[in-house]
């Protein structure tokens, strides 16, 4: 006889789990199934295990600049297996924490692989054997992996997916980066940092192409100043593969040439993990490896909701366990608000790290918005020259009949903190006006906020 829960989760990472907590705080019976590691992929081979990879990369680069501070460091050096432990170290500390937490809500945890036969069904293969769920509502949270394209498939040894990259089993000395997303990029400022000869070849007209042009302009500016070699409107067409070595074929401008590295990342993009579950047999409609939704995660088979990287773009984490509280809710029957993909911040963690959130200037301007768009640097503001970090860029967009904030963009030192202060003022759909009135503290950082607002009014104080 099948186990009864009003929900049956499947997949443990920041959408599923957050999902069922929820739900379970909400007084629902739910019950989650995990093929992998509790925490999926972000927690355990994505976001946070590479925070500590750039961390580590970070106080390295700080360690060479030592002088600059008035201080003295000698003989400075890394230990690339010391590194990876403590990203390893980081991730298992936190896995270990979902579990707890989900032991504390009352949710029933089962690891072991689901397909859904019917509506109102899970079937769950575990290592003690098979068994059947009934569930009122179901949440598909599978996520995704990395996407390979052919003949640039990975293997582990001279060709690394973001998994191999994270636990390297040596150090690139010319390193080939396949793809400047946040993914290809943040590799790429990692290994870059430890000395690798990096190059990064991105398909579009610049790198970071979700970014503002500005913003990517001023990033590769800076990345090709740390030594990187940046090629754009490049692809790499083929890896020909040899004893401790790869040989890139690649197609710009019409032409081929090939260049040779000893490790090459290929960071193209994600599939998602729609395989085996039965999904299109049920009728759940799937476009691209991903289910098709609503804007409350619904797909249109009753009780069947689908939320963070399997059903679609954003692909960040907090999409995802925003996406698993509000469906939690309309299950239980609470009144939601849908989520608005244009308030959702997007940070990528490299050197100097870069975070946005709303559209972009051109976007604004294809949309019909006349706009006011101002600009402050870093250079201008006390608390970045005093940190020892200069080179940075904040950015805002105003829709210039009403005040709205369209967009702001950030590159340079903890923008990925700072851009939360834009993503509130979205919410509560904040005018111009509002931000200038504000009171931003000195000496921070949060001041070039206010003074990039004021810089779009022709009012900026210190620049």
């Amino acid at each position: 006889m099948s186990r009864s829960f009003d929900v049956v989760v499947i997949g443990a990472g920041p959408g599923g789990y957050v999902a069922a907590i929820r739900a379970a705080q909400l007084g629902l019976k739910v019950a989650i199934v995990e093929r992998e590691h509790l925490g999926g992929i972000c927690l355990n081979w994505g976001c946070i295990p590479t925070k500590a990879l750039l961390r580590s990369a970070e106080v390295y680069h700080l360690m060479h600049r030592a002088k600059d501070f008035g201080l003295k460091a000698d003989a400075i050096g890394y230990d690339l297996d010391a590194v990876v432990k403590r990203s390893r170290g980081v991730a298992k500390q936190l896995n270990s924490g979902v579990g707890h937490l989900l032991k504390k809500n009352k949710v029933e945890t089962i690891m072991g692989e689901a397909a859904i036969p019917a509506k109102g069904k899970v079937a769950v293969k575990t290592d003690k054997g098979s068994e059947e769920l009934a569930a009122k509502a179901i949440i598909v949270a599978t996520g995704a992996r990395a996407r390979e394209l052919p003949g640039l498939e990975a293997d582990g040894d001279l060709v690394w997916t973001y998994k191999h990259a994270l636990v390297p089993p040596r150090m690139p000395k010319k390193l080939l980066v396949i793809g400047s997303g946040a993914i290809g990029i943040e590799f790429a400022s990692f290994f870059n940092t430890l000395g690798a000869d990096t190059t990064v070849v991105e398909v579009m007209d610049r790198i970071l192409p979700v970014e503002d042009a500005e913003i990517s302009a001023f990033a590769k500016k800076v990345f090709e100043k740390q030594g990187m070699k940046i090629l754009e409107k490049a692809t790499v067409k083929k890896l020909d593969r040899a004893k401790g070595k790869v040989t890139a074929h690649v197609e710009r401008a019409g032409k081929t040439e090939t260049m040779e590295f000893d490790t090459v990342i290929s960071a193209v993009g994600i599939v998602g993990n729609t395989e085996g579950l039965g999904l299109e047999a049920l009728g759940v409609k799937i476009d691209r490896t991903h289910v098709v939704t609503d804007e409350y995660c619904r797909t249109g088979v009753e009780g069947i909701y689908a939320i963070g990287d399997i059903a679609g773009a954003p692909w960040l984490a907090h999409k995802a366990s925003h996406e698993g509280v509000m469906v939690a809710e309309l299950i239980a029957g609470r009144h939601v608000h849908p989520i608005k993909p244009g308030s959702i911040a997007g940070c990528t963690y490299c050197h100097p790290q870069v975070a946005s959130v709303g559209m972009t200037e051109a976007k604004a301007k294809e949309a019909g918005h006349s706009v006011k768009v101002g600009r402050f640097p870093f250079i201008g503001n006390g608390k970045a020259i005093a940190l020892g970090e200069p080179e940075g860029l904040v950015k805002t967009v105003f829709d210039a009949k009403t005040g709205e904030l369209l967009g702001a963009h950030m590159i340079g030192a903890e923008v990925t903190e700072l851009i939360q202060g834009y993503v509130v003022g979205r919410a509560l759909e904040t005018t111009e006006e509002d931000l200038m009135h504000t009171v931003f503290p000195h000496p921070t950082l949060s001041e070039m906020m206010h003074e990039s607002v004021l810089d779009a009014y022709g009012r900026a104080i210190h620049f």
